[in-house]
């Protein structure tokens, strides 16, 4: 992958996690129109964050089954306690790793760690490994290779 292509990934993701932490505050009555106004106001023309809205939609497609891993995984924790842009962060990486067989699951995991240093608080990194390092081990892969 070329430096433009992960960076534009990069921005997919940052997008992607700023729509989903504002989608599970309130949720749009209507999700098409509500992307549309979302990428309006970016830097980058819509199409820059391809990748970015695929990633919104898969996390929103299966976001009871991913919840549900998530639940089951973070053990002694309550999952409303959860902070909003952990759990965007977790759903995304999880997403990739469950569902995007093209990303080894190692990235979707440095990519996630990333996200929380930028955007989350600094105890939030190590549980947010800590659950998806379980997922890794759950997946029956190579997690250093993409499929």
């Amino acid at each position: 992958m070329s430096k433009a292509q992960f960076a534009q990934r990069r921005d997919g993701r940052v997008a992607a996690l700023q729509y989903l932490f504002a989608w599970s505050l309130n949720q749009p009555a209507s999700l098409p129109e509500d992307l549309k106004v979302f990428f309006a106001n970016t830097e980058q023309p819509r199409e820059h964050y391809a990748f970015g809205e695929e990633l919104i939609h898969g996390v929103i497609e299966h976001q009871a089954e991913i919840d549900a891993r998530i639940k089951a995984l973070a053990q002694n924790w309550e999952f409303e306690r959860i902070a909003k842009i952990d759990l965007a962060i977790l759903r995304i990486a999880m997403f990739e790793m469950i569902h995007r067989k093209d990303i080894p699951p190692v990235v979707s995991i440095n990519e996630a760690i990333d996200l929380s240093k930028q955007f989350s608080n600094a105890d939030a990194k190590r549980f947010i490994n800590g659950i998806l390092d379980r997922v890794k081990d759950q997946l029956g892969r190579d997690a250093r290779k993409a499929e």
